[in-house]
């Protein structure tokens, strides 16, 4: 059982690991340190090479196992930001649950399984055994958070060469497709679909999500980074969750509502974890929307710039993570959320 802190700092830029020196002051040992989730300023698709500076510049100063996690965009009025989670479990005794938090990595994904059941079963299984080992229900986790591999153009020429199509030939719609299979497995892992269910999602015939999971794609690694948080009733510290969806680009009321129940449990936001996307439909809420269509600017660019403006506003400051291309993470057009929040002493 591994109880937590978390720490959030600014960076001035892909390889500042300046935090180190600020956890430090805190009394953070960096073996203590079990994953950094970041935000970086790059595009957010195929060629974002910040996130590869990013894990490049962490990972020497970080434990063998710890794992790093770096989505690129920060659009709009998100900030460039870390995340430390720090394993501590010395949190003081005078609560009765506390949050608790488990990192691993799975085997490297073959390229022919990338976007594919393969790819879900290797993230379900994983998952399955953090939450096992962690010691604690589905029902405790509140937020799954997954990096994961894309499909590069000297991969596609590789299947290829081998007589095998690829999940996708586009390397920016593998990046989805990556998002997809390792959200999809998630779901599984939590009991909130079952695997038929999942499958068929995958190949496009139903529709099925996870609110607790956060997909990102990058071509900076070949396996999935993942990071389990839950609450458990072994652990004692202030941390707590809360994972709900919006349902839509501009779903504000699901923000506040759940702000507001932290704010009854006398609890303060420390950190919202957030998926946005394009609704597929190509309107919201009866009205016509063009992110799909515009030729210069991502989708994912547009949905991170507006849900990130929301989520924001709701913190009280652009240190949020807010993450573009929610496949199977919250219903379509809408987008899985997570708050992390912290109570005041009890005593």
């Amino acid at each position: 059982m591994t109880g937590v802190r978390l720490l959030t700092f600014p960076t001035a830029g892909p390889d500042d690991t300046s935090a180190l020196r600020l956890a430090a002051e805190h009394g953070v040992d960096p073996t203590s340190i079990l994953a950094v989730i970041g935000k970086t300023e790059g595009n957010g698709c195929v060629n974002d090479f910040s996130r590869t500076l990013s894990a490049a510049a962490w990972e020497p100063h970080l434990r063998p196992d710890a794992v790093t996690v770096f989505s690129g965009g920060t659009e709009g009025v998100l900030s460039p930001h870390v995340n430390l989670l720090i394993a501590d479990d010395d949190s003081g005794e005078h609560y009765d649950r506390g949050m608790v938090a488990a990192a691993t990595t799975t085997a490297p994904i073959p390229l022919a399984d990338l976007g594919r059941e393969g790819q879900m079963d290797a993230v379900r299984d994983t998952v399955a055994k953090m939450i096992a080992d962690l010691g604690v229900a589905t029902s405790d986790v509140h937020l799954v958070l997954v990096k994961c591999p894309l499909l590069t153009s000297t991969d596609i020429t590789e299947l290829r060469s081998q007589g095998i199509e690829p999940a996708s030939a586009d390397t920016y719609e593998s990046m989805g497709r990556s998002r997809a299979a390792s959200s999809l497995g998630i779901a599984v892992a939590l009991d909130e679909i079952d695997v038929d269910a999942a499958r068929d999602a995958l190949a496009g015939r139903g529709t099925a999500w996870s609110n607790r999971a956060s997909a990102s794609a990058g071509a900076e690694l070949d396996s999935c980074h993942i990071l389990v948080v839950a609450e458990s009733p072994n652990a004692s510290n202030p941390l707590r969750a809360l994972h709900t969806e919006m349902k839509d680009g501009f779903d504000l009321d699901a923000l506040t509502d759940a702000a507001a129940l932290i704010d009854q449990r006398g609890g303060t936001i420390r950190q919202l974890f957030v998926k946005a996307e394009a609704d597929p439909s190509g309107s919201i809420r009866g009205l016509r929307h063009t992110m799909l269509t515009d030729s210069d600017i991502n989708s994912t660019r547009h949905a991170r710039a507006a849900v990130g403006a929301l989520a924001a506003a709701v913190k009280g400051d652009g240190a949020v993570y807010v993450s573009g291309g929610a496949e199977h993470q919250g219903r379509p057009g809408g987008g899985s959320v997570t708050f992390l929040y912290e109570l005041g002493d009890p005593t």
